[in-house]
């Protein structure tokens, strides 16, 4: 049954007498109908509600039908028509929660009802909104719920449902597909994204993934705390790397089959830090991974967290993670960790909230069961907190260098080739290799864009190696501009005996 374990949990709140509990969801329709289960099998009499639009009314559980009709009235008007002694073994359920706790008169008589219920009264009282907002003189009296996930077999019976219900069929391959698509989803944007599909065609086929796809991109933009970053790049836009992407074929393999994977006793992966020379493919390695894996890839931005009200940094870290899960399956990718976490050691207030968004998403990564798999990349590991090494963290770092001969003729390839294939046979790759020794990735990326555009300016047929050269000559690379740090990283991540990412 959909909801059961957050049925289970209200009625054991409801009968243990915890006088305020507040349900964090945007599906108030569903959470209603929760609520009256719960209710009932805590044995309470009346379902009393107020919201900012229909004001009170009183149902009565038992009868199935309503003691006092919807009637408008202020929140604070409510206390002078409720009698509690009349109302014993009721539940009172508050909608529009965020306009109540703004009014201080309402949260005291929030407070006042909540320690009546502690003492001598068998009431509760459930907040019910999308936002979690708690005002100091509550947070000892309120206990926060959440709707739960929905599993990927309540999924499969809501696309049966509404397959049966719109005389429509889908393949076993299509419904398991969906249902992995879905998680994260609820119900009634399920239903939506299902009924747009139908609409369009009358029928559901793979197309209709993209719909899905779409949905889960409007959750991310709506939130303001993570980005959802376009899939473009691929695993053969890397240029070397080859030990690195040998192993996220295997994880990919994994996690384009997750639910056999767990059954044969194979562990969900976790994700992989990767560390080393700036410009040489970190990040696009993370990009890649998303393609390869067939799922969202979302972007954790530690300035977009931080916010100036106490508490409001660590909340953002909670529903960016929350966020993560819910659209997951998906890559998350924690660029320039060292950045995010610096400082962490400090004294003043910005390095104690750091302090907590750290030990917030420590947690999280060591505890998390959803498939989310966190690519975390980091120019500089020695400035990152050892607890981050530690394994359990990530399924296995690797360390990013320059790349070596094979590497850079891979790369001057891949770039001459997406920009101008035709003149791809002209080139003397040997003769560029020799000369580009010490550059990075991004290093020679730069030689082959400036490189065309100067023959594009002369007027010439073609870019030639001559004008890779010359571009080469005005080039200072990466390990002339960064010697000394380049080669005090090598050491340590010689020294730590990280896995080097290539052959």
């Amino acid at each position: 049954m959909k909801y059961e374990k957050l049925t289970e949990k209200l009625t054991q709140y409801m009968d243990a007498g915890f006088p305020i509990l507040y349900l964090n969801t945007f599906e108030e329709k569903l959470a209603m109908e929760i609520l009256e289960k719960a209710a009932r099998n805590a044995g309470r009499t009346d379902l009393v509600q107020w919201s900012l639009t229909g004001g009170y009314s009183r149902y009565s559980l038992q009868k199935r039908e309503y003691v006092v009709p919807p009637s408008g009235c202020s929140f604070t008007k409510l206390a002078e028509l409720v009698d509690f002694e009349e109302y014993d073994r009721s539940l009172f359920v508050i909608r529009d929660v965020s306009a109540v706790l703004e009014d201080a008169a309402a949260v005291a008589y929030l407070k006042e009802l909540a320690i009546r219920i502690s003492t001598d009264t068998e009431c509760s009282i459930v907040l019910l909104s999308p936002v979690l907002k708690i005002p100091k003189e509550l947070e000892n009296l309120v206990t926060i719920l959440e709707m739960d996930y929905l599993t990927e077999e309540d999924i499969r019976e809501n696309i049966r449902t509404f397959c049966r219900e719109q005389s429509v069929t889908v393949s076993q391959q299509l419904l398991h597909e969906m249902a992995v698509g879905f998680r994260g989803l609820t119900d009634s944007e399920i239903t939506g994204i299902l009924s747009l599909a139908l609409s369009e065609d009358g029928e559901l086929t793979r197309k209709d993934m993209a719909l899905i796809f779409e949905q889960k991109q409007q959750k991310i933009r709506k939130s303001g705390i993570l980005e959802m970053v376009p899939l473009k790049e691929r695993l053969e836009d890397i240029g070397g790397l080859e030990v690195l992407k040998e192993w996220l074929k295997r994880r990919a393999a994994v996690m384009k089959d997750l639910g056999r994977a767990e059954r044969y006793g194979v562990d969900a992966p976790r994700g992989v830090l990767i560390a080393g020379v700036p410009g040489c493919g970190k990040s696009l390695s993370a990009k890649a991974a998303a393609d390869l894996f067939q799922v969202p890839l979302l972007r954790m931005d530690m300035g977009r967290l931080l916010g100036k009200y106490v508490g409001e940094s660590e909340e953002n870290m909670r529903r960016a993670l929350a966020l993560a899960e819910a659209v997951s399956p998906c890559v998350l990718w924690v660029d320039e960790m060292e950045k995010a976490f610096s400082g962490i050691s400090g004294n003043s207030g910005g390095a104690e909230v750091t302090t907590r968004l750290f030990g917030n998403f420590l947690t999280w990564l060591q505890e998390k069961k959803a498939p989310v798999f966190v690519v975390a990349t980091a120019n500089d590991i020695t400035r990152l907190p050892p607890e981050f090494l530690r394994k359990g963290r990530f399924d296995e770092i690797y360390y990013v260098g320059l790349p070596g001969t094979a590497e850079r003729r891979r790369i001057f390839e891949i770039h001459v080739n997406k920009r101008r294939p035709g003149d791809a046979g002209a080139i003397d790759w040997d003769r560029l290799v020799k000369e580009t020794g010490g550059y990075s990735g991004a290093d020679i990326e730069s030689v082959v864009r400036d490189s065309i555009e100067s023959a594009f300016v002369a007027g010439r047929e073609g870019v030639t190696t001559e004008d890779m050269l010359v571009s080469i000559r005005q080039t200072h690379s990466l390990s002339e501009i960064m010697k000394e740090p380049i080669e005090q990283m090598e050491k340590i991540y010689e020294r730590n005996k990280f896995k080097n990412a290539s052959r």
